[in-house]
């Protein structure tokens, strides 16, 4: 089983996975300048920072990584598929590939940001193993059963709670403690200090997501597997009418679903019921939008650029955490808590578009960004080839 050529890669997929790549750098910027882990982001923004934040809220949290992991099963499907028609071992390079994502995302874990989705999107790789060679009919079935039924159960968690006490709200949740510790450790502590904060909150961000990934990551990729077995990206083009319906629908009960918590009292049921259903939904209308629009030559022209992005997904994903912990973090310029959301979304975006900028001029030199060539290098054992002009 060799690399895909530049050549033979699938231009919508990219351009998907950059749109993706931005979004989540947009929703991962609120855990980058303030302790969002620990507070009720529905009290604590106050003014223009709660304006903004029911913006990213509705229309970016929660709703993007979806897409990056219904692309992270429809490319290892589209490995296996190829391992198949020229008769190459599929498991032992896949497991190799998905150990070194492993420690890819355990370093940028400990080391760089606790928000790193890179390690537990390797682990339920793995597990995609057993499943991918199921048809794509029963993979897609198995995948809603596994998303609904542990979702059902903690929205019916989440109604009782309610029922005990129906004044119970996420502020009832923020720990005051973690919040100062937080704007202390990151905003001025000493790098030690900083690491022992990360690799606590990686505990519960790497570690516990991970745990939750079962019932959430591994059924979108799963998902994303069986759609790859359809060939939908490929045959996009075919399904003009049903993404148009698809979109529409999905973008309307989308952000219905995610203003819940906006338009009425923000209690636990409706918070659950937003991230657990209105965020997929609304992911399935943003794919579904991309992927039709994606259908026209010039959409294509004019976004390629952010396909080239997305081309280099590991780079410019590591590259974000690194960049924006240097600019907030005590060992940078140590702005943590001392920047407003807006400010902060227009520095994921600015910084996103420098991304791109470099993505479009390294691609011009060479077939793949650097971790990219690190990541084929520790799989396939080649050299990379420099790009011929």
């Amino acid at each position: 089983m060799s690399p895909t050529n530049v050549e033979n890669r699938i231009e919508a997929l990219d351009i998907t996975r950059g749109f993706a790549l931005l979004g989540i750098f947009i929703a991962n910027m609120l855990l980058f300048h303030t302790p969002y882990l620990h507070v009720d982001p529905y009290s604590w923004f106050t003014s223009g920072d709660a304006a903004t934040f029911k913006w990213i809220d509705v229309f970016v949290q929660g709703s993007f990584y979806p897409i990056f992991a219904l692309l992270f099963g429809y490319g290892i499907n589209m490995q296996y598929e190829k391992s198949i028609q020229r008769n190459t071992p599929f498991v032992p390079v896949m497991a190799r590939r998905l150990g070194i994502l492993l420690g890819i995302g355990l370093l940028h874990g400990l080391f760089i940001w606790s928000g790193d989705v890179l390690f537990p999107y390797a682990v339920m790789g793995f597990l995609l193993l057993i499943f991918v060679r199921i048809p794509a009919k029963w993979l897609a079935l198995f995948a809603g059963a596994l998303y609904m039924i542990p979702a059902a159960f903690m929205y019916f968690v989440a109604k009782l709670l309610m029922k005990a006490n129906s004044n119970l709200l996420m502020s009832d949740y923020a720990d005051l403690d973690l919040i100062e510790r937080s704007i202390e450790v990151f905003g001025s502590g000493s790098f030690g200090d900083i690491f022992t904060l990360r690799f606590f909150e990686w505990l519960v961000i790497g570690l516990g997501g991970t745990f939750m990934g079962f019932f959430i990551v591994l059924p979108i990729i799963m998902f994303g597997a069986a759609l790859s077995k359809w060939k939908v990206i490929e045959r996009a083009k075919e399904f003009k009418i049903r993404l148009a319906i698809l979109a529409l629908l999905s973008l309307a009960a989308g952000i219905w679903i995610k203003l819940l918590p906006h338009l009425k009292k923000p209690a636990l049921d409706l918070i659950q019921i937003q991230d657990t259903i209105g965020n997929i939904i609304l992911a399935a209308g943003y794919v579904s939008l991309l992927l039709l629009f994606c259908t026209f030559p010039l959409f294509r022209d004019v976004f390629r650029p952010i396909g080239k992005a997305g081309r280099m997904s590991l780079t410019t994903y590591i590259t974000q955490s690194i960049v924006a912990t240097l600019i907030f973090y005590s060992y940078g310029f140590g702005l943590y808590g001392r920047v407003d959301l807006a400010a902060g979304t227009w520095i994921a975006v600015g910084l996103f578009v420098v991304q791109v900028i470099f993505a479009e001029l390294w691609l011009s030199k060479f077939r793949m960004g650097p971790l990219e060539w690190l990541w084929r290098k520790g799989t396939y054992g080649r050299s990379l080839m420099k790009k011929e002009e």
